[in-house]
């Protein structure tokens, strides 16, 4: 939809080519090995730079090779549970968890992510002895919630919502700063009194720092326009998450540091080490 709308406004025909895999990283490689004319771009979220690099070995670095253009949209994680816990509300998943000592688990989409570091952080803001369970993405950790393997898991919006609806899975609280449509009742872990749970995602338009400026400039300058568009904003709203802000560039880059720093310290502090 982003394509559509920016390729009158570049004059040029937006193709998508699909990269998926190892965190995104596949998809930073491609776009490290196009010509640095402005002609490829890249869409990534922000955790392939704020997270992956502190989880799995990188010939590179994100933050060096990275510029993002264009913030298109920003969202939180959920905190689900199963229905074996029979937690209504966090205050009931907490109670749970301290009269099981010893006995569950929080599931992540993967070792060395937020959603890893956001179970730590909630052990230690709660008193809690959840064990964490890493998995190699949010399919297999789901499945294991819903099968009563694991009593948690901080995931997307767009992955929970399904099984939230079903009434599979219970939506505790929002990492987000505000709450989320999807999840009304879900109240945000800031209102709670767990600030230091609250943690955004971004989806970003990147290209590379040796592209021109002007050049770097005309592409946010259509990628800003586009997002204008009110179906664009309806599907960033189904996954949950809002319209990205009119950050500049470095503005959006020290964002990534000062997340890169943040998640590099919580890895450091329990001694993680990349496989």
């Amino acid at each position: 939809m982003l394509a559509e709308k920016m390729s009158p406004l570049l004059g040029q025909t937006v193709i998508i080519d699909n990269k998926p895999g190892a965190g995104g990283l596949l998809g930073i490689q491609e776009l490290l090995k196009s010509p640095r004319d402005g002609y490829t771009l890249m869409v990534n979220i922000s955790g392939v730079v704020s997270e992956v690099p502190h989880a799995i070995k990188v010939p590179f670095d994100p933050l060096k090779v990275l510029m993002p253009v264009a913030e298109m949209a920003r969202g939180g994680l959920v905190l689900v549970t199963n229905t074996q816990t029979g937690a209504q509300d966090l205050d009931g998943f907490i109670k749970y968890v301290k009269a099981n000592k010893g006995k569950t688990s929080f599931a992540s989409y993967s070792a060395g992510t937020v959603s890893h570091t956001l179970g730590l952080e909630l052990n230690k803001a709660a008193g809690l002895d959840m064990v964490h369970a890493g998995y190699k993405g949010s399919p297999p950790a789901l499945q294991d919630l819903i099968g009563g393997s694991v009593q948690s898991l901080f995931d997307g919006a767009g992955n929970v919502l399904p099984h939230v609806k079903s009434g599979k899975l219970k939506a505790l609280a929002v990492t987000s700063p505000q709450r989320m449509s999807l999840f009304p009742d879900a109240p945000t872990f800031a209102e709670l009194g767990y600030k230091d749970l609250t943690e955004i995602v971004s989806i970003m338009l990147f290209t590379t720092p040796d592209v021109p400026a002007p050049i770097q400039a005309k592409v946010r300058d259509a990628a800003l326009k586009a997002l204008q568009d009110p179906k664009l904003r309806e599907t960033f709203t189904t996954m949950g998450m809002a319209m990205g802000t009119s950050a500049t560039p470095e503005e959006l880059l020290a964002g990534l540091r000062s997340a890169s720093d943040k998640q590099a310290a919580r890895l450091k502090a329990i001694g993680f080490k990349i496989e």
